[in-house]
């Protein structure tokens, strides 16, 4: 996966995607390596099925559990070989966000992987993960924004308050960075694929975190499908969470 970041080879067009957007070879060889851990659970006698960002819907052998693959979360980064993108795997026992019992987030190019076992807790490269206490009340210190020019427009009150933005371009790694405390808050104000945020959500509620809509509506019923999408606030704390609904108002 590396050695096709940032080449020529790498970002070779194939075709259009279950989900919607161009597969690329770097796409297409992520997921290859996916399918492969998959084939051998399936040797050993397990049942499931998989949503694919690239290959879509593929049972085999049971409805669920369902695994939703991210072969390349920040496939725009690997194109122009910038080098943020992760891999992300959740497993689900129903069809809705609130059905996550485990996600995987996974670093492709650290190597630094951050799951979540729904009740159980959240790990960063094995450690227990806890949020980082915010430390400087009163303003935003770190905002992360998803992910477009008009995406900054839209979320302006947010920025106004920020003391720094970061732009990662992988909204798996962003979200995962928000429940560590990295982010004191992450904003998708133009809807998103729910699909993407599985497994980042699921850490984010084992630490103690909290994600809603931009008009604060729950997210735990929304279908993860291709095709759901959501704006999304999220924060490591209430407080901040708080905070930030208060900035963006009644009219977000």
């Amino acid at each position: 996966m590396l050695p096709l970041s940032g080449t020529e080879a790498g970002r070779a067009p194939l075709s259009v995607g279950a989900g919607g957007d161009m597969t690329m070879e770097l796409d297409r060889a992520a997921e290859v390596v996916v399918f492969a851990e998959l084939a051998a659970l399936v040797e050993r006698g397990e049942k499931f099925s998989v949503l694919s960002e690239e290959a879509g819907l593929r049972p085999f052998g049971a409805d669920y559990p369902l695994i939703l693959v991210d072969p390349v979360d920040g496939s725009l980064n690997a194109k122009h070989g910038v080098p943020l993108f992760g891999l992300m795997l959740a497993v689900l026992d129903g069809p809705s966000l609130a059905d996550t019992y485990a996600g995987l987030v996974l670093n492709l190019n650290t190597g630094e992987e951050w799951t979540a076992i729904l009740k159980q807790g959240a790990w960063r490269a094995g450690k227990p993960l806890t949020a980082m206490p915010r430390s400087e009340r009163g303003r935003i210190e770190l905002l992360g924004l998803e992910s477009t020019p008009r995406a900054i427009k839209q979320a302006q009150p947010l920025v106004d308050r920020a003391s720094k933005i970061r732009i990662l371009g992988s909204m798996a790694l962003s979200i995962a960075l928000t429940s560590a405390g990295g982010f004191d808050v992450f904003c998708a104000p133009i809807p998103v694929r729910v699909f993407d945020t599985a497994a980042s959500l699921l850490l984010l509620n084992e630490t103690g975190g909290v994600a809603t809509t931009l008009q604060g509506e729950p997210l735990g019923r929304l279908r993860c499908d291709l095709e759901t999408r959501t704006t999304l606030l999220c924060a490591p704390t209430l407080e901040l969470h708080a905070e930030a609904m208060r900035l963006l108002g009644p009219d977000s």
